[in-house]
This record gives C-alpha cells, structure tokens and sequence, in this order.
C-alpha cells in the first residue's frame, strides 16, 4: 500500500479533516504531562487541493 500520487503528511492530512469539520487545527490543544500539544504538532496546514 503506497501512494499512488499527491502525498501529504499525517499533520497536514489532519489539519484538511479538522478543517473539513468546521474546527482550527491551530487552536485545538489537549494537554499532556502538564504541556499543551496541538494534535497537527506545528506542521499541519490545510491542503486546499483535496477540498473541492
């Protein structure tokens, strides 16, 4: 199973979804071990290409 063309990273996979749901991947934080993580850590950005 590989990618037959366009690939994208996870992160920026799941900032499209977030964004997709109506949800700022950049504001959505959940906190671990006492630090707030981002779930798109600080590389997702939204891939205008798969939104139609």
């Amino acid at each position: 199973m590989n990618v037959a063309k366009d690939p994208v990273h996870v992160h920026d996979f799941q900032a499209t979804v977030l964004h997709l749901l109506g949800i700022d991947h950049e504001r959505l934080t959940f906190k671990h071990q006492g630090r707030r993580y981002r779930l798109t850590d600080v590389h997702g950005k939204v891939v205008n290409g798969v939104l139609a």
